[in-house]
């Protein structure tokens, strides 16, 4: 083993421990000591500009010795072995070490939800059901308008199920300030709860609400007790309640309603349900001219109108149609020009 290999490893075992600013101070006195020295023997080539200084410290402290700048007299040469190359070769290891392991301890918080994210008009998720909660973020992405990001914040300890499709922030309540800040609450633009527990769901509900009465808020309950709860204090949150016992029976009555729910919930393939709001540069109109434009332009079927006082199902014909209501359709694909309500 050589002396500078051995030399090597001391150095990185004495300073390997050493936090950013002891070690840049430790780098900055290197290479200051350095130049005096080579100034002191005569070295004016090297040491003439900054520039050409560090240029030579870092080709001589990684090894790579292009030769085009070396020690011309006998007092250089001996700097250079004893103090260029030597403490090069330790501080460069050092400091490509820091930088790795910097690099690594960044990518771990964020795969273990420690980091706060710089996100806005996200769509945040909170709570995790297993592959529910999976299906929910890719029926998300393959109908997110506008590529919107999506954030997962779970209470769970677990790491991010879907590193690289979706971010991810790890908190301990959904109620915690600090940990709900992380997820950039404060600038989501959709806000959807979904816990296997409904009174964590109404508490975040509830919290969210109040930190971002703005965002479009959805909670999903299994009690619908609870969800009235919620209505009394913030009227606007759209509260999604389990209708499996309705749809069992929806089924037996009228065979394939199952189906065809599901079908209009998809949006991966074949119809889907979407909602837009009428273009606010159009021109008023009525239901039954909006309803024969859709379908002849677009093959869409409006199937739904909301004036601000809720949703009318199969509206009359002679329905007035005001730019920024709500419409709801049936089509293969958003209408283009129409912006998502």
């Amino acid at each position: 083993m050589t002396f500078w290999l051995l030399f090597k490893r001391w150095i990185i075992s004495h300073f390997a421990h050493l936090n950013g600013r002891i070690l840049g101070l430790v780098v900055l006195g290197y290479g200051v000591i350095g130049w005096l020295m080579l100034h002191w023997a005569g070295e004016t080539e090297m040491t003439q500009s900054l520039g050409r200084y560090i240029y030579y410290l870092m080709v001589t402290a990684s090894t790579v010795g292009y030769g085009d700048y070396s020690p011309a007299t006998e007092a250089g040469q001996w700097i250079t072995a004893f103090w260029i190359i030597p403490g090069g070769l330790g501080l460069f290891a050092i400091v490509i070490g820091h930088v790795t392991s910097a690099l690594v301890d960044y990518w771990r918080r964020g795969l273990q939800g420690k980091r706060s994210l710089t996100v806005k008009n996200h769509i945040l998720v909170l709570g995790w059901n297993g592959q529910r909660t999976i299906q929910l973020i890719r029926l998300l992405q393959s109908g997110v308008h506008g590529d919107r990001p999506i954030v997962l914040c779970v209470r769970p300890e677990m790491e991010n199920p879907l590193p690289g499709e979706v971010e991810f922030v790890r908190v301990t309540s959904f109620t915690d300030a600090e940990g709900i800040a992380r997820a950039g609450i404060d600038s989501a633009a959709s806000i959807i709860i979904d816990n296997p527990e409904d009174d964590i769901t109404l508490s975040a509900a509830l919290f969210c609400a109040h930190k971002n009465p703005s965002a479009h808020l959805l909670a999903y309950f299994q009690d619908d007790a609870l969800s009235q709860i919620l209505k009394q204090h913030y009227p606007h949150a759209e509260c999604v309640p389990s209708v499996s016992v309705e749809m069992l029976a929806k089924a037996a009555v009228d065979p394939g309603s199952s189906q065809l729910h599901h079908e209009l919930l998809s949006t991966a393939q074949g119809m889907t349900q979407y909602c837009a709001r009428y273009p606010t540069d159009a021109s008023a109109t009525d239901v039954g001219t909006l309803f024969n434009q859709l379908k002849h332009e677009y093959d869409a079927t409006l199937i739904g109108l909301d004036k601000g006082e809720g949703i009318t199902l199969n509206p009359n014909l002679k329905t007035d149609v005001a730019p920024g209501d709500r419409v709801f359709y049936i089509a293969a694909e958003r209408l283009p020009h129409w912006s998502a309500a």
